[in-house]
C-alpha cells in the first residue's frame, strides 16, 4: 500500500515539475541543432522557425550546424544533452534511416529522442532525362520493361532517402534499374541532365529549377496529393501506381528526458508559427507542404518511417560504418 502511495507521489511530482518548467520556459537562450551545413533546405527551415521563436519567446534561439556522417554527429550531440528544452534538434528523414544504415551508433534513434512536431514534408518527384521516350509514368514503366537493364538512377549518396526510394521503386516495378551514387545533388543532377544517368527520385526543392528549364522531365510526385510547386504533375496514384509515397521531411526532436508538458508547449508555439501565411509561403517555395503534427502524431509517423526505410536498407544491402 505504501509502495502504491509513493509511486503516485512520484508521478505527481514529475507532472508538477514538467508543468512548472513549461510555464517558466525559456529563461535563457535555446540551441537548435541542425545536422547539415548552413544554407541547405533543413538549415533554411530551422532558421526561419528559430527567428520566429526568438520573437515569441524573448530569448535567442541559436541555430547550431553540426554536419556530417549522415546526421549522426548532430544526433549524437542532442542525445547526450539535457532534456530541459534548451537543446532542440531539427532533423530529417535521415534520422529514421541511420539506425538501419550504420553498423554502430552511440545512441538509439527512437529511445533517445522526444518527438515535438513534424514541421514539413518535401515529396520526392520522379524525373527523367528528356531523351527517355516517355512523357507519363505509364510510358516510362513500359520503357523499363524493355530497357530496364540499361537504365541507371542517380542519388546524392548511398543511404539517402533518394537512394532508398529508388530501391523501393525498383522493387515495386520489378525492374532492373541500377543505382549510381554521387556526392550530393549537384553532381547527380549534372549527369542526369547530361544523360549519363537516366532517372532520379529527387526532392522537389532541388529538381524544380531543372524541371522548369526543361533539362529534366517530371513524371510523377511521390505524395498523397499534388503539390503547389508542380501542380501540373500527377501523383503516383493518379498516374496508375497507388501506394508509392516518399519524401524528405523536417521535424523537431529533443532529448528523451524532456517532460511531456515541455514538448507540448514547444509544439504549440511552433504550430502557431508554421500556420502563418508567411511561413506557409516559405515552405511551399521550397517545394514542401506544412504538416504541423502533434508530438503523438509525429511519434507514430516516425515509427512508420523506421519500418519503411528499414525494408529499403535491407533490400539495397547498403551498410555504412561509423
Amino acid at each position: 500500500m505504501q509502495g502504491n502511495w509513493l509511486r503516485a507521489l512520484a508521478c505527481a511530482t514529475a507532472l508538477f515539475a514538467g508543468t512548472a518548467l513549461a510555464g517558466s520556459y525559456p529563461s535563457k537562450p535555446v540551441s537548435m541543432v541542425v545536422p547539415y551545413p548552413a544554407g541547405g533546405a533543413t538549415d533554411v527551415v530551422a532558421r526561419a522557425v528559430a527567428e520566429k521563436l526568438t520573437q515569441s519567446w524573448g530569448q535567442t534561439v541559436i541555430v547550431e550546424n553540426r554536419a556530417g556522417a549522415g546526421t549522426t554527429i548532430g544526433a549524437s550531440a542532442v542525445a547526450r544533452a539535457q532534456g530541459d528544452g534548451y537543446t532542440l534538434f531539427m532533423t530529417t528523414s535521415a534520422h529514421t534511416i541511420s539506425g538501419h544504415l550504420y553498423t554502430k551508433l552511440n545512441y538509439d534513434p527512437v529511445k533517445d529522442f522526444a518527438p515535438i512536431t513534424l514541421v514539413t514534408k518535401v515529396p520526392l518527384v520522379l524525373v527523367v532525362n528528356p531523351s527517355i521516350p516517355a512523357n507519363t509514368l505509364q510510358e516510362f514503366l513500359a520503357y523499363l520493361k524493355q530497357n530496364g537493364g540499361s537504365v541507371n538512377f542517380a542519388s546524392p549518396g548511398n543511404g539517402t532517402a533518394q537512394h532508398l526510394s529508388g530501391e523501393l521503386f525498383k522493387i515495386a516495378t520489378q525492374s532492373a534499374i541500377t543505382h549510381v551514387p554521387y556526392r550530393g545533388d549537384a553532381p547527380a543532377f549534372t549527369d542526369l541532365a547530361g544523360g549519363q544517368v537516366q532517372m532520379m527520385l529527387a526532392t522537389i526543392t532541388s529538381a524544380l529549377p531543372l524541371i522548369e528549364s526543361g533539362k529534366l522531365r517530371a513524371l510523377a510526385v511521390a505524395n498523397g496529393k499534388r503539390v503547389q510547386a508542380l501542380r501540373n504533375v500527377p501523383t503516383f496514384a493518379e498516374a496508375g501506381m497507388p501506394g508509392f509515397e516518399a519524401a524528405t521531411w523536417f521535424g523537431l526532436l529533443a532529448p528523451a528526458a524532456m517532460p511531456q508538458a515541455q514538448a507540448q508547449r514547444i509544439y504549440e508555439d511552433v504550430s502557431r508559427i508554421v500556420a502563418t501565411p508567411e511561413m506557409q509561403a516559405r515552405i511551399e517555395g521550397l517545394g514542401g507542404e506544412v504538416v504541423n503534427s502533434t508530438p503523438q502524431a509525429f511519434a507514430a509517423f516516425m515509427s512508420q518511417e523506421q519500418e519503411k526505410w528499414g525494408q529499403a536498407v535491407k533490400a539495397s544491402g547498403t551498410v555504412a560504418a561509423q
